[in-house]
């Protein structure tokens, strides 16, 4: 079959999807097609106008505070975090960046950025909608940033043509397969437990799991009691609705090899709908799929201002789907507010 022959298949096909099911989410339709989610973006549309990027990521996204208020989505494959706000100042090097702001609250991991495009898309009101669009070296997507009715939309077009180039062949690679655990018995977890006590900071976590080769669900279910424990896999749900109730402002951080996206502030406006769970607040839209928490974990970490606590969530194959704390800043105490909810769940099982 030629190129030309595959490209007119999959766009037929993907037409007779979306005449079925014209809310399915990219990610979802990509599945369907048998492709990934950047070659289904390459395939452009009717109604689309795509731009390949040079993979200059971090001159482009340096570069987006000038289009004023955009929406920043980034997801994995249970939850689409989505934050509406002004990009700041973007810190860091070409490796690792870092955008810190009360709105726009980012931790970027540019070594996975492979492909990068613009979107232009027609709307049915006749409007534009302009999106940038990233993903890794297997197709799956890193992160996006949309077009509010609050953006520049000249300095949008600017941007798009600034580091526009040339279409090329999306060729991605298959992801490899999960990185097993070593067997519990290989761990050192009396030297695991005893760091974990010593712990300064909460950023110091990831280096104390790569040290003692554990997993972080492994980790988790090894540190002991007082450091982690398990509460049902409802406890999303609970714990969104008593910050809702007590006017608690949570972060919720939500990210993927190349991304690490946080929101800081209240949660409102909370809706089921089938199995997502969502928060569609003004600035903040979280839509996360309860059934894919295979288990739920209440996690108390030392550092110099204090415990901090937090709640993990995890789908079958041990990866983590989502993080809460309550708000913070270093130097200042825990909210004892926030204390007080995830510490009220129910525990399931002793770690």
């Amino acid at each position: 079959m030629s190129v030309d022959s595959t490209i007119a298949s999959l766009v037929e096909r993907r037409a007779a999807i979306l005449a079925a099911e014209p809310n399915l989410r990219a990610r979802n339709l990509a599945e369907r097609l048998g492709i990934s989610e950047a070659e289904l973006v390459a395939l452009g549309g009717e109604k689309s106008e795509v731009t390949r990027l040079r993979p200059e990521w971090s001159g482009i996204i340096g570069a987006v505070g000038a289009l004023g208020r955009v929406m920043a989505l980034t997801r994995n494959e249970s939850v689409v975090h989505e934050r509406k706000g002004v990009y700041g100042t973007l810190e860091g090097g070409a490796h690792v960046g870092l955008i810190v702001g009360e709105d726009i609250d980012l931790r970027i991991f540019f070594t996975q950025w492979k492909f990068g495009f613009a979107v232009v898309e027609k709307m049915e009101d006749g409007s534009l909608r302009r999106s940038l669009q990233f993903f890794d070296a297997h197709g799956t997507a890193i992160h996006k940033i949309y077009q509010t009715p609050e953006t520049d939309t000249a300095a949008f077009d600017a941007l798009i043509a600034r580091f526009a180039t040339e279409a090329s062949p999306v060729e991605v690679t298959a992801a490899p397969a999960p990185k097993q655990a070593l067997p519990d018995s290989e761990i050192d977890v009396a030297g695991f437990r005893a760091a974990w006590d010593a712990l300064k900071d909460t950023h110091e976590f990831h280096g104390l799991i790569n040290k003692f080769k554990v997993q972080r669900l492994q980790g988790l279910r090894l540190a002991g009691e007082g450091r982690a424990a398990r509460v049902p896999a409802a406890s999303l749900r609970a714990t969104l609705e008593a910050a809702k109730s007590g006017e608690v402002p949570i972060m919720v951080f939500v990210g993927n090899p190349g991304m690490i996206q946080i929101h800081t502030g209240p949660v409102e406006n909370l809706k089921p709908m089938g199995p997502w769970f969502n928060v569609l607040d003004e600035k903040f839209n979280l839509h996360l799929r309860e059934d894919h928490i295979d288990s739920a974990w209440v996690v108390w970490k030392p550092t110099e201002d204090g415990t901090v606590t937090s709640l993990e969530l995890f789908d079958r194959e041990g990866t983590l789907i989502a993080t809460l704390f309550g708000k913070r800043k270093p130097g200042v105490p825990e909210d004892e507010a926030w204390r007080a909810i995830v510490n009220g769940l129910p525990e399931r099982e002793a770690a």
